[in-house]
């Protein structure tokens, strides 16, 4: 059952919307609103799973609305009504679901209604385990699973990117004018608070139903992230870090080893969070800073099978890396393998150039010339 609101200017068409909409079994009318204005000061609060709304109104449109209704209920499908085809590309440029033209009818409805269920998920919980925690990882992706190991769906798209902001600061006070500047930058003051508000208690509220021992806690101006017994790869990562210096070299070796174990591919991976590229590429120069003090490691041991090993894992998260395809040449050169390293350079030129659409970097070419004929 999807819970549904219709905005339409006029009140004859209005209606007919509540009429036909109503008849179909999928759907409970929340709200019918003639003034769009009016609609969007309720949606916070009724948080519908469907709108339908008519993209020609006065004082603001559809597709106004729509992108308004995407910052407070961002779970919410937007289905336009329009008399016109050529509104159908700016729908879909808001993230709307469909379009219907009018007139609007029972089969129109339908076909949606249709479009609706089959981008539910419905998920198979596995059988419960025992004395199992939360997983949450944020190296090569977001992901987060309850302790029965099932995925977690954020509500919103804000909830989860909250969320991964303060996964990426534990245990740190952050002012919430910090947070609604990096979620709604260009929202005025008593909006944004109301979202951070809503964003929070739905943070909160997922957090305790999934059984994920992490605590949202107010100080002062801010809130903080409580991790208690939680972990994960990011926290791990940030307390071996911390503890790394100075230890003696067996010990450093080993903390430097787990580290790169917990590093499987950039931070939060695949999500457009502006504020995260600073630190990706932080983390992204310290797991190659690590990696490479491990290797040197093994060449100075003459370990040449476990070098390689390094290699191959660093090159399956970043297979183009300028810096660390030339030190592996370099290292072939240097361990008098000319074969491996003339197959390096081959291998390495073809994928540069299959990727990139150009030849490999000046720096690689020149060593190239310099050392292959040797």
């Amino acid at each position: 059952m999807f819970k549904t609101i219709i905005v339409e200017d006029e009140k004859p068409i209005l209606e007919l919307m509540k009429h036909v909409v109503g008849q179909n079994p999928h759907y409970t009318i929340i709200g019918a609103f003639s003034s769009p204005l009016e609609a969007l000061e309720q949606i916070a609060t009724l948080q519908p799973d469907v709108a339908f709304l008519d993209v020609e109104m006065p004082r603001m449109n559809g597709l106004e609305l729509a992108q308004m209704i995407n910052e407070v209920s961002e779970h919410t499908q937007i289905i336009f009504t329009t008399a016109y085809k050529n509104y159908a590309l700016e729908a879909f440029q808001v993230q709307a679901t469909d379009y219907i033209l009018k007139p609007v009818t029972k089969s129109a409805i339908e076909r949606v209604t249709n479009r609706l269920h089959k981008q539910r998920t419905v998920v198979v919980p596995p059988a419960p385990s025992v004395n199992q925690a939360a997983t949450i990882k944020c190296f090569g992706g977001l992901e987060v699973r309850n302790p029965r190991g099932e995925l977690v769906r954020f509500p919103t798209r804000k909830t989860e990117e909250l969320f991964a902001y303060f996964l990426c600061h534990p245990n740190y006070e952050i002012s919430k004018w910090h947070l609604v500047e990096l979620l709604w930058p260009d929202l005025e003051e008593e909006r944004v608070l109301h979202n951070l508000h809503n964003t929070l208690y739905r943070l909160k509220k997922l957090l305790k139903e999934q059984e994920i021992h992490l605590e949202i806690i107010k100080i002062n101006e801010g809130y903080l992230l409580q991790t208690h017994q939680q972990t994960y790869d990011l926290l791990e990562y940030k307390r071996d870090h911390e503890a790394m210096q100075p230890q003696p070299q067996s010990v450093d070796l080993l903390i430097t080893e787990k580290r790169c174990s917990l590093y499987q591919g950039p931070l939060l991976d695949r999500k457009a969070y502006i504020w995260k590229t600073a630190l990706e590429e932080k983390y992204r120069q310290q797991y190659l800073a690590y990696m490479r003090s491990l290797i040197l490691y093994d060449v100075e041991q003459q370990n040449w099978k476990m070098a390689d090993q390094r290699f191959n894992h660093f090159f399956s998260i970043y297979p183009l890396d300028e810096e660390m395809n030339l030190y592996q040449l370099q290292v072939y050169f240097t361990s008098d393998r000319k074969d491996q390293m003339e197959k390096k350079y081959a291998d390495y030129e073809r994928a540069y150039l299959a990727e990139m659409g150009i030849g490999l970097p000046e720096e690689i070419v020149n060593w190239g010339k310099l050392h292959r004929a040797m």
